[in-house]
């Protein structure tokens, strides 16, 4: 095999030739971006990973490059249109125009051939695949950025628009870019048309404790009787609890209220620099676990039903591990919505978290500061580009739309901050290192933690086209709760992705879900294949399932509370309280 350098060289130098050669009127580098240019990037970058490309290899993806382009330049000038089958390209004026549609033809086989480099490249042995998963992710970046689509010069629906409204359209782009650059981040939702506290994060309920880290909401009753155990919803910190009561047509809070549950909700706070020093214990201790005794002093219970959402089970369940390692148990069950505690698939986030990266950020954050949310939401937003990135980039400012009215979208770019040193203790022994699933390899708030010593019934729920917890990942929870009572687990698999899979109302009856029995013993399905393999679809939003699951764990239905809170904890101020409302620096 060629050195990876000599290798790359001389790929780099075949496509200069190619299109001297195969390309006499430069038409590729006309309206396909040029592949030497194109690639110019890309090969800089798998040197730097050290991948190496063999012979044979690259002058198969040169042989079926050569053939391809032919084709396409035969196609072109006999007047046969090319077909673009990607959604980017799918409106009637790519294709109007046979030069717009070379060029978003020839684009796509640029990228089919970079992305086809990416899969061939030769690696170092050790951890090869991680590698390779860094090195499609950057390419795809390249890929989706070189895009005609993105460039009014090569857009032939933004320059139809701007010929349609006189100018008006570019204008509009201008002002629409010039805005964001202000707010330092894309819009993707007409922000003007939402306001927590009006008409999202709705629900009424009360703000009955607070401390540095967190509001407590105690939502107000609704039913004739409640079930007399509480449920504590534990939401995401790296973005704010509103996301499960949105409208009250989609809000997940007011549905747990309509069927019979008192709810409270942690709202944490959006940390500000007087709280650049927090850490996970303080989130563990004075966040979930103070959250925790709160809600059993107002409802008079010994227990209560736990629920946490993405980081927000993570924290949970490492708080109910070390309420366990203590000698309590204070859940009567636990509820984990696209929740990792075993990191071992990070999904798309793993081309963030190796070494170098985490101790970067140790070194930046570790003794103190703030992860900013503008940052948070770029790394998010970079993990589909085309959807959140450059779909807005066409629309807002190519075409000088104004983005839809979208709570969801308008939640999304409501970000929060993080402490440094929290963060970075997350990264490293959770993503990086891998430790909350190995019993006793972390101490946590001054004792040793093992997840298998909470002793409650589980719900596990993950979404199928999940991409920042893979369901296969959320799976893995099975495995580590309740290792000698798997009875006691139970496991739904939804449609969709991270937020839209749980943001499934039940009223709208969309979607689907699949649920199996758990069995037992030798006949529990101890992988994800084995429990798809028995599971069974159902049409309709899973829900219900989850408000059947915490019925069943909730007792005895009983009055409703008459206030909320108790003497001890007042009522401070109206849901959905301040601290959600703080922005992010």
């Amino acid at each position: 095999m060629n050195t990876p350098e000599a290798t790359l060289q001389q790929g780099a130098a075949w496509m200069q030739s190619w299109m001297k050669l195969a390309d006499p009127s430069n038409l590729v580098g006309q309206f396909g971006g040029g592949m030497a240019q194109q690639a110019a990037p890309v090969m800089r970058m798998l040197g730097d990973f050290g991948a190496g490309l063999p012979q044979a290899k690259l002058d198969a993806l040169r042989n079926d490059y050569l053939q391809k382009a032919m084709q396409l330049w035969q196609d072109v000038m006999s007047g046969k249109t090319p077909e673009l089958k990607d959604k980017r390209f799918s409106a009637p004026e790519w294709t109007a125009n046979p030069m717009s549609a070379f060029s978003a033809a020839s684009y796509l086989l640029n990228a089919e051939f970079l992305m086809a480099m990416a899969e061939a490249v030769e690696l170092p042995a050790h951890n090869q695949e991680k590698m390779r998963h860094k090195i499609r992710f950057a390419v795809q970046q390249i890929v989706d950025a070189l895009s005609p689509a993105n460039f009014l010069a090569t857009n032939p629906e933004a320059q139809q628009k701007l010929i349609d409204t006189k100018g008006e359209s570019l204008s509009k782009g201008l002002q629409n870019m010039l805005a964001d650059m202000q707010k330092g981040r894309i819009s993707q939702s007409d922000e003007s048309a939402f306001e927590v506290g009006r008409n999202v994060g709705i629900t009424p309920g009360t703000v009955v404790f607070e401390n540095e880290l967190f509001q407590l909401i105690q939502y107000t009753p609704v039913t004739p009787t409640v079930h007399e155990v509480p449920l504590l919803m534990v939401p995401p910190c790296i973005n704010k609890f509103y996301i499960l009561d949105l409208q009250p047509e989609n809000s997940l809070v007011r549905y747990l209220v309509e069927q019979g549950n008192t709810v409270f909700m942690m709202s944490w706070r959006n940390p500000d620099q007087t709280m650049g020093d927090k850490t996970w214990d303080d989130f563990v201790e004075q966040g979930a676990i103070q959250a925790l005794n709160v809600a059993r002093e107002i409802s008079g219970k010994e227990k209560v039903n736990v629920f946490g959402f993405c980081v927000g089970g993570t924290i949970a369940a490492t708080a109910l591990a070390v309420e366990a390692a203590r000698g309590r148990q204070p859940a009567n069950s636990l509820s984990l919505f696209t929740t990792l505690l075993d990191f071992s698939d990070n999904g798309v986030l793993d081309v963030f978290v190796d070494e170098t990266q985490v101790a970067q950020r140790e070194q930046q954050l570790a003794r103190g500061g703030l992860m900013p949310g503008r940052d948070l939401a770029t790394t998010f937003s970079s993990l589909r580009p085309n959807d959140l990135v450059w779909n807005y980039v066409q629309q807002n400012y190519l075409k000088g739309k104004t983005p839809p009215a979208f709570d969801l979208l308008y939640w999304n770019a409501d970000s929060t901050n993080l402490p440094g040193p929290m963060f970075c203790w997350y990264l490293r022994n959770t993503y990086l290192e891998n430790k909350l699933k190995v019993p006793g390899a972390l101490t946590v708030a001054g004792v040793k933690v093992d997840l298998g010593k909470i002793d409650c019934p589980v719900f596990v729920y993950g979404s199928k086209e999940d991409h920042i917890v893979p369901w296969e990942a959320a799976f893995a929870s099975m495995n580590l709760l309740n290792p000698k009572k798997a009875k006691q687990n139970r496991f739904v698999l939804g449609a969709s992705g991270h937020i839209a899979g749980v943001i499934n109302p039940a009223s709208k009856n969309k979607r689907s879900y699949w649920v199996a029995q758990a069995g037992n013993g030798k006949n529990r399905p101890k992988t994800p294949a084995e429990w798809f393999a028995a599971a069974n679809e159902v049409k309709g939003s899973w829900w219900p399932e989850w408000a059947k699951f915490l019925a069943e764990n909730g007792g005895a239905d009983v009055p409703p509370p008459t206030q909320p809170g108790t003497d001890k904890y007042r009522a401070i101020e109206p849901a959905p309280g301040r601290y959600v409302k703080a922005r992010a620096e």
